[in-house]
């Protein structure tokens, strides 16, 4: 196996990322406008904006989606028990005491176990569950007849909310871990320019050398 820099991440990708960092920041903000966290902005225009942004992301995990599928990228996500104990010591652990990370990237699993296992859980569980009870909670006007609406309604307000906490918890342990081990310009790096480190067989090397994604 040897190290080389390989262009793991497409402009979609980058694309992709960038801008759910980006809208989700902005839907943390005036949603904390709307549960009365802070006052910067106007109650109205906080929300026009949150819904605004929000429908916008639909449409871009939409075809984030269709592109996981069509591209084979999905399987980056499926997360796996091997070596999952190991990567979760050293985050516990280990980044305190300068040891070496125990998960070396490879072209086809660039995710160690823990981070596919938590992409995974927010991908499966966390996204969903605040775009369903979104826009549940968008669409109350046409079935606030219904029986036990005032019920259904609180319910669905307080999956939303703590939905929308998770992922922000999500956000801040996820920009923290960008911080230890190489540095956070050495994480962040990788998705501004395509390239990553990653260990390459000698047929993958070549395979990849063909295929130009192969950093001179």
């Amino acid at each position: 196996m040897a190290e080389r820099q390989v262009k793991v991440y497409t402009r979609f990708n980058r694309l992709w990322h960038w801008s759910q960092m980006v809208s989700i920041l902005a839907l943390v903000f005036t949603g904390a406008r709307l549960l009365g966290l802070h006052q910067l902005i106007p109650f109205g225009p906080a929300v026009v904006i949150h819904t605004g942004v929000a429908l916008a992301l639909l449409v871009l995990w939409a075809f984030a989606t269709f592109w996981l599928f069509t591209t084979g990228g999905w399987q980056q996500f499926v997360p796996r028990l091997q070596g999952m104990v190991k990567v979760a010591r050293y985050y516990a652990f280990g980044v305190f005491k300068g040891e070496a990370h125990p998960y070396h990237k490879t072209y086809e699993r660039r995710h160690n176990p823990l981070q596919a296992a938590s992409y995974f859980a927010l991908k499966m569980a966390l996204f969903p569950a605040i775009w369903i009870s979104g826009l549940l909670y968008l669409s109350y006007g046409f079935w606030d007849a219904a029986d036990g609406q005032a019920t259904w309604l609180t319910l669905i307000a307080n999956v939303h909310v703590l939905a929308a906490f998770a992922i922000a918890a999500f956000v801040v342990i996820h920009i923290y871990l960008l911080t230890i081990g190489h540095g956070f310009r050495s994480h962040v790096q990788p998705m501004i320019t395509g390239y990553d480190t990653v260990d390459l067989t000698p047929e993958a090397e070549a395979y990849l050398a063909q295929k130009g994604l192969l950093k001179d």
